[in-house]
């Protein structure tokens, strides 16, 4: 621990020094409580509602908007039970549940478990009034939204697993369920969560089979229990289903939309006329709205409103943390503006056409943003982790939003994050897949990672904590950049030599490449290139460069997919005519090197970790070997315990050759025949993440990936690859 934090320069600093260890603070309000076994339908007085010195309603801090009616709104706490608040002031009601609604009127629907099929409405305009209880499992029911005091909108499921929306009343003791009609015989997967609006409501559905559904949404005729309009949702991806939205004018919802980000495909009701908006980039984008306006924003950004008749656009707050829309037309919206603070806002569609905003509630900045606990290991293999890391931070409140950058502290490589605020709780958490901003695979080693918290209405000041991790993986010979999996190194007739990353990554049985990087020009000057795994105990990959003099050179990797000045290993080694290095054949942990002769005696050069003198005097191995045409040392591909060998022999059979772990080998096992249509074999480490290595084919009909199974006999299984597309006969080289 103890570096500095000086990676992002468009905030204040951290004061001190990455912490390496933070006091672990008990959280409060985000503590879950247990749930009763048996729903209760009942609620409790919370105290009565505290008042802002401008005699308006308060917020709790860390609470969020969950939906507004005429007399008051309804709110999540930090500890997920739901408290209706009146706008008038005067006693606000905390519910049992976690689960509310109240999309019609002053009527809440609370429950515990979603998808919810027992739950209580409370019509809030009478809040002394008894609690209407609905068990929809008696008729295979699911809620979707409020119609009224007594009655709900609701998925029902039938005997013969058909799918049928109903209006749902309780009537005294007697459950009545009425069948909306006008829907599709196969119309399923119904959601609905815009409040119902004169008479009206507005659910998403989907018809067709499983296999190629088709999503539209339908406007209900709540009194004639009927649909009497349905709009295709091409652009439904099924992401944003419960994103629906009406008015007295239009009928909207949310879209997953492409690059532009979120959108909102808007339906005049009168016309038919279809209006495409798109909202932007951003996460937890939301819209509502009110009247012809359609209202949106991301977390933490303004809240905007843009005419749906026409050009007019608006900006009505300064930050944005909720929306909520009323059955009277009206929108309210949780954030801040500049002039007033932060709270609630009332938007409304006034007569003139332009949106008037009305704050309705105070926010209570009583509980400061703080990050009270830290969820990063200090290291972590990404390799034994599927290659994913989950990284989390404890807040002080869960009306956040948290903005979090990993910085390699060598490379100076960076990801940056923006973590939402969760569904529930306190803890802002995402998974880390290992890779960069600019899509590459992270490189080894340790990371410098701060956490910003900012609240969502934009109030207060920042939080900030810092955190070191350590990220390896297993060592991998052929890795030049220091991020775990493979670089091919490859020459082209001009003499430039090539990277190309493999990243572990197959899909569907086949390798892809991620990009290709120039390491640079001249080296048409050797007859020989050879990757030979870590000479020198840095843990990055280096290469062997064999001249026409018959000089060797090595080169150290650098770790950044390029390597240092030559080092000169002798002279002398003219007399070889094939080279192949990268494999640990003594057991000693080191990379070792095997050259043949050209009368066909096999020799071994143990590794002796010094790049200077990186080989140690010769062994002889034995003779014959002259047979061969190509040899690669693999590593151990056939399960024994030292590194293996194969050897391609001039009618293009592969043979196999066992390490001993004493830099010989056991008697050859036939691998199989045809090998000779590929002009080099590269004993590529291991390329499928598996932690085997592997064999990677080049030639002129194709490249081809060779999955190592760990056994002698069915020793390789063929994957197709992207690497090397229409280049098999490109370079002259490849290692």
């Amino acid at each position: 621990m103890g570096v500095s934090l000086q990676f992002r320069t468009s905030r204040p600093r951290l004061a001190a020094a990455v912490t390496a260890v933070l006091a672990v603070t008990a959280l409060g309000a985000g503590t879950l409580g247990t749930a009763p076994a048996a729903f209760a339908a009942t609620s409790e007085a919370a105290p009565a509602a505290p008042a802002a010195v401008s005699g308006l309603p308060v917020l709790p801090a860390g609470a969020a908007l969950v939906a507004t009616g005429p007399s008051g709104f309804l709110a999540q706490l930090a500890d997920e039970q739901l408290l209706w608040t009146p706008y008038a002031g005067g006693t606000a009601q905390r519910f049992d549940g976690r689960l509310g609604w109240a999309s019609s009127g002053d009527v809440v629907a609370v429950g515990h478990e979603y998808p919810m099929n027992r739950f209580t409405l409370h019509d809030m305009a009478s809040p002394t009034a008894r609690g209407v209880t609905i068990d929809l499992a008696e008729i295979g029911g699911t809620f979707l939204s409020v119609l009224g005091r007594n009655s709900v909108l609701a998925e029902v499921v039938l005997d013969d697993h058909t799918v049928e929306l109903h209006v749902v009343t309780q009537d005294g003791g007697v459950l009545r369920s009425e069948k909306i009609s006008g829907l599709p015989a196969n119309a399923g997967f119904f959601r609905s969560s815009a409040p119902v609006r004169d008479g009206f409501a507005v659910v998403s559905y989907t018809s067709g089979d499983t296999a190629e559904y088709t999503p539209a949404r339908a406007l209900v005729d709540l009194g004639k229990k009927t649909v009497v309009a349905h709009h295709d949702a091409p652009g439904d991806d099924g992401s944003t289903a419960g994103g629906l939205m009406l008015s007295a004018s239009h009928v909207a919802w949310l879209e997953a939309g492409s690059g532009d980000g979120r959108r909102v495909v808007s339906v005049d009701r009168a016309t038919g006329e279809r209006k495409t908006t798109v909202l932007g980039p951003g996460l937890h984008t939301r819209a509502a709205l009110a009247g012809d306006w359609l209202v949106y924003g991301a977390d933490g950004e303004p809240a905007t409103a843009v005419s749906l008749t026409g050009a007019g656009t608006r900006q009505l707050t300064t930050t944005l943390s909720g929306l909520a829309a009323g059955t009277d037309g009206s929108v309210v919206a949780a954030g801040s503006r500049a002039e007033d603070g932060a709270g609630l806002f009332r938007i409304t569609a006034a007569a003139g056409g332009v949106p008037v905003v009305t704050k309705v509630a105070e926010l209570d900045t009583s509980v400061p943003l703080a990050i009270e606990q830290v969820h990063v290991p200090d290291g972590v293999n990404l390799d034994r982790t599927g290659g994913k890391v989950t990284l989390g931070w404890d807040l002080s409140r869960p009306d956040a939003f948290l903005d979090v950058t990993l910085h390699h502290t060598v490379t100076e490589q960076t990801f940056h994050a923006r973590v939402p605020a969760p569904e529930t709780g306190t803890r802002f958490s995402f998974v880390w897949d290992g890779t960069l901003d600019d899509g590459t695979d992270a490189p080894n080693g340790r990371y410098a990672i701060e956490a910003e918290a900012s609240l969502l209405d934009g109030s207060g000041e920042p939080a900030y904590q810092g955190w070191q991790m350590y990220v390896s993986r297993d060592v991998n010979p052929h890795d030049f950049t220091g991020n775990g999996s493979t670089d091919v190194l490859a020459r082209d007739a001009a003499g430039v030599l090539w990277r190309d990353d493999l990243r572990d990554r197959p899909v569907n049985g086949q390798v892809t490449t991620a990009q290709r990087s120039r390491i640079g020009s001249g080296w048409n000057t050797y007859k020989h290139i050879e990757a030979v795994g870590d000479l020198d105990g840095s843990l990055t990959g280096d290469l062997v460069a064999l001249d026409g003099a018959g000089v060797l050179w090595s080169y150290a990797g650098k770790g950044d997919g390029t390597f240092g000045t030559r080092v000169r290993v002798g002279g002398g080694w003219g007399i070889y005519n094939k080279l192949t290095g990268g494999s640990d054949l003594d057991g000693d942990g080191r990379s070792d090197l095997l050259a043949t002769d050209t009368t066909g005696v096999l020799w071994f050069y143990k590794g002796t970790g010094d790049l200077a003198r990186p080989f140690a005097t010769r062994v002889r191995v034995g003779g014959g070997w002259g047979v061969y045409n190509q040899l690669v040392a693999t590593g151990n591909i056939a399960g024994t315990a030292a590194g293996d060998l194969v050897a391609r022999d001039t009618s293009g059979v592969l043979w196999l050759y066992q390490g001993t772990g004493k830099g010989t080998f056991l008697a050859r096992t036939r691998i199989g025949g045809g090998w000779n249509a590929f002009s080099q074999l590269v004993g590529a480490g291991d390329v499928d993440g598996d932690g085997r290595p592997d064999l990677l084919a080049y030639g002129a009909g194709g490249t081809s990936v060779y999955h190592a199974n760990g056994t002698v006999t069915g020793t390789f299984t063929r994957l197709s690859t992207a690497v090397f597309t229409g280049e098999g006969t490109k370079f002259t080289s490849v290692a």
